[in-house]
């Protein structure tokens, strides 16, 4: 039985960081992952898939089909839409690869099979030629999250979908239904309404998105709209079904899918994509085993190290729920690493970025105007246009807008809102901002790179201060 210092159960953004910090650390690492390629759900359907196609999406959107028959523009959208998954497809295995490399490279051992927990210190797996046993002194539990499939919805990977299956689709719907207005729901809905797709989506609360911006989200709900998206907020589904597609419906496979509101509307499309929750891949992992418990989502609790209530076995990741982000997690994996091995590890300010891969872009850091309010913080919003910025003109960008928070006496930069052309990089300015405690008046005095978007937050400073002055 093979024993090693640290043994890591998946190999997702945490499960990756954390194996190639031990072996930097000089300690023998394995990665148990149960998939034939290694990248976790960030690689493989997650956040590379999604952020791929995306891009491949933006890079198509000019192209236009002159075939003037119905059975012609359909053939014409699914082979643009065949070649937008196929530039997607070059996108994660060229991420498989990379992180295989780094791996090797690094000297830890990547294990392919299902683990399962023997005891508190051992593990079972059972891989493709058999099952063997694996011992360590320390474990990392970064499985991740799956779907979540309610056994009302009638799934069956083609007319009625998760995320996981939306990037396989075989053809391009004329028309979709997405359930749930969270991150992923608006990320897909955005990037279908940008290929044509008929989509409405539904979500149960008065607005999408309800941790960011009000002012931001605002914008994103007008600017789906106009992209000819159907936005039913505050509406919640009660049933779905399958039915024969009536004559004269446009469905690719003469199947569509009904959806019941509570409202009572009734709704159909060609597909529906389920996108309400996600639950911790823990299931048949042993963990009785090991003397832990998941809760009723599959997640784990952990302390402010990562550890579990088993001292030695960590939890990292999405399957420990918040933030649930790839990059969140990459940190976690590290950090969890430095703190078992006694590694010295600084912890830089708690400020996390957020990034929203919505058509259009969306990101922030920070405090929000609602949580200000809330917690009665005096602060005044100082907003840059990307129309009044001479690089929002030249990428043809003027619906960007970035709002700065400013402390109404210190002037500390206490948020920034980001929507628009490269929302998710030009944030990471206000987060270095915030982690230094910068005040507005330093990017009124800085000089940036002219024309750049990151003028904004000289723009933005100036907005700011004038009104706190009252100009």
């Amino acid at each position: 039985m093979n024993r090693y210092d640290l043994c890591i159960i998946g190999s997702g953004p945490a499960g990756t960081r954390a194996a190639i910090q031990a072996a930097k650390l000089g300690r023998r690492a394995c990665v148990v992952e149960r998939k034939t390629v290694v990248g976790g759900a960030g690689v493989n359907t997650g956040t590379i898939p999604s952020k791929a196609l995306r891009e491949a999406i933006l890079r198509a959107g000019g192209r236009v089909s002159a075939t003037p028959l119905v059975q012609d523009f359909l053939e014409a959208r699914n082979a643009t839409f065949r070649a937008i998954q196929a530039a997607a497809d070059r996108v994660i295995e060229a991420e498989i690869r990379i992180l295989q490399q780094q791996l090797a490279s690094n000297g830890v051992s990547v294990i392919t099979g299902h683990a399962r927990f023997a005891d508190a210190h051992t593990i079972e797996v059972a891989g493709p030629t058999g099952s063997q046993r694996l011992a360590a002194d320390h474990f990392i539990i970064a499985v991740g999250t799956v779907p979540a499939r309610p056994a009302g919805i009638p799934f069956d990977e083609r007319t009625v979908v998760t995320s996981d299956e939306l990037v396989r689709l075989p053809f391009l719907p004329h028309s979709m239904l997405v359930v749930g207005g969270g991150v992923i729901g608006v990320e897909y809905a955005s990037m279908l309404a940008a290929l044509g797709v008929k989509v409405t989506l539904i979500e149960g609360r008065a607005r999408l998105l309800d941790f960011a911006d009000g002012e931001i989200i605002e914008a994103l709900q007008y600017h789906l709209r106009q992209n000819g998206l159907t936005l039913r907020l505050g509406e919640k589904v009660v049933s779905v079904r399958t039915i024969e597609a009536p004559p004269g419906a446009r469905s690719a496979d003469r199947v569509m899918v009904e959806a019941v509101l509570e409202s009572g509307k009734t709704l159909r499309a060609d597909c529906l994509l389920y996108a309400i929750g996600r639950q911790g891949a823990t299931d048949d992992l042993g963990l009785e085993h090991a003397g832990l418990k998941p809760d009723s989502r599959g997640r784990l609790a952990v302390d402010e190290h990562y550890r579990t209530d088993v001292p030695h076995i960590y939890a990292c990741g999405d399957v420990i729920g918040f933030p649930a982000l790839a990059s969140t997690s990459m940190e976690q994996g590290r950090l969890a690493v430095c703190q078992m091995f006694g590694e010295r590890c600084d912890v830089v300010s708690g400020h996390l970025p957020y990034g929203i891969y919505a058509i259009p872009e969306i990101s922030m850091v920070g405090w929000t105007e609602e949580s200000l309010t809330e917690q009665e913080i005096p602060y005044e919003a100082g907003v840059a246009q990307y129309r009044e910025i001479a690089r929002g003109q030249l990428l043809g960008d003027e619906i960007g807008m970035l709002k700065m928070l400013i402390h109404q006496d210190s002037r500390a930069v206490l948020g920034v809102h980001i929507i628009g052309t490269g929302a998710t990089e030009l944030v990471h300015i206000g987060q270095c901002a915030m982690a230094f405690n910068a005040t507005a008046d330093y990017f009124v005095n800085a000089v940036f790179n002219y024309p750049t978007l990151a003028e904004c937050y000289k723009v933005a400073a100036h907005n700011g201060i004038n009104k706190l002055r009252g100009v």
